[in-house]
């Protein structure tokens, strides 16, 4: 079991120390950990949102992960349930490493129903963190405290499904105040779960929807720090998932005489509404087609 594990302790001044982490104002120290932490050389990226997590906010955290891990990133995230513990289990579906950051002592997983998810973490050469010495319950205020590590780690955080009042907001406004990357997955207009992301998009966040364009938006950023992901993922051009949506939607447009609604949309291409949500929201920033009255069509 993973709380059977020893646990181990850096400080800031010791070499192993995650050196991320060792940039920010108020560094943990000690950082108790069980497994491997990452190594300077690892592009660390966050994975965050609700624990209420939506069907197809499960999946696209999933999808995510599960790209970021083969590409050789590592998912870092706080083991909730939701949006973080699906996070996880995308890394570990792709054999890849993951990074859980808890709000209580290590001596044992929280939430209890994430145990054999953080025994997964260790058996893919993973690690469970935390500020907090063993024996520290969960109170309230460490789960927001711990959140700047989760951004601290990382060289960019993603955002998946926050609500307005959501603990993934605040790991937002650290990975921002920490000088780090911020991505944003869109969402429904009206969708409470996406009210928080929308806000942070506004704001100047950088909108995404594939783990693709995370690593294209990222490029300058890892090489500043001297980071690289495997060129052959890094540089994989899109197959299914994007690509077929979009031609499916275009193809939609192409073949009405009228503007369309997300109604219409999702009855001509028989794609899920969050996922036509989604895709219609990138078109339009692309500047591929346009809305009015709650109408789409191509742009001319």
């Amino acid at each position: 079991m993973a709380q059977m594990l020893p646990i181990a302790s850096v400080n800031p001044v010791d070499k192993t120390y995650p050196k991320f982490l060792r940039e920010i104002a108020d560094p943990p120290f000690p950082l108790y950990f069980i497994g491997e932490l990452p190594s300077d050389s690892d592009v660390n990226i966050a994975v965050v949102g609700t624990r209420k997590a939506t069907h197809d906010g499960l999946l696209i955290a999933r999808q995510i992960a599960n790209r970021l891990a083969r590409a050789g990133a590592v998912v870092v995230s706080g083991l909730a349930l939701g949006i973080d513990g699906a996070a996880h289990e995308g890394a570990v579906a792709a054999g890849g490493r993951t990074i859980a950051v808890l709000a209580t002592g290590l001596d044992s997983i929280y939430p209890r129903s994430h145990e054999n998810l953080a025994n997964s973490i260790l058996e893919k050469g993973g690690g469970i963190v935390s500020e907090y010495p063993a024996g520290t319950p969960g109170l309230p205020h460490q789960f927001l405290e711990r959140n700047r590590i989760i951004s601290g780690l990382c060289i960019a955080t993603v955002v998946i499904e926050a609500p307005i009042h959501s603990g993934a907001l605040v790991t937002a406004k650290f990975a921002l105040e920490q000088g780090r990357e911020l991505f944003v997955v869109p969402g429904p207009a009206n969708h409470p779960n996406y009210r928080g992301s929308h806000m942070l998009l506004r704001s100047g966040a950088r909108l995404v929807t594939s783990a693709e364009e995370i690593f294209e938006d990222l490029e300058d950023a890892m090489a500043n720090c001297q980071l690289t992901l495997p060129l052959s993922e890094k540089k994989e051009p899109e197959t299914g998932t994007e690509n077929d949506v979009d031609s499916l939607i275009m193809n939609a447009f192409k073949n009405s005489a009228e503007p369309l609604t997300v109604d219409n949309l999702t009855e001509n291409t028989k794609l899920e509404l969050q996922v036509v949500n989604q895709r219609l929201t990138f078109l339009i920033l692309k500047g591929i087609i346009e809305e009015k009255a709650g109408r789409f069509r191509l742009k001319e």
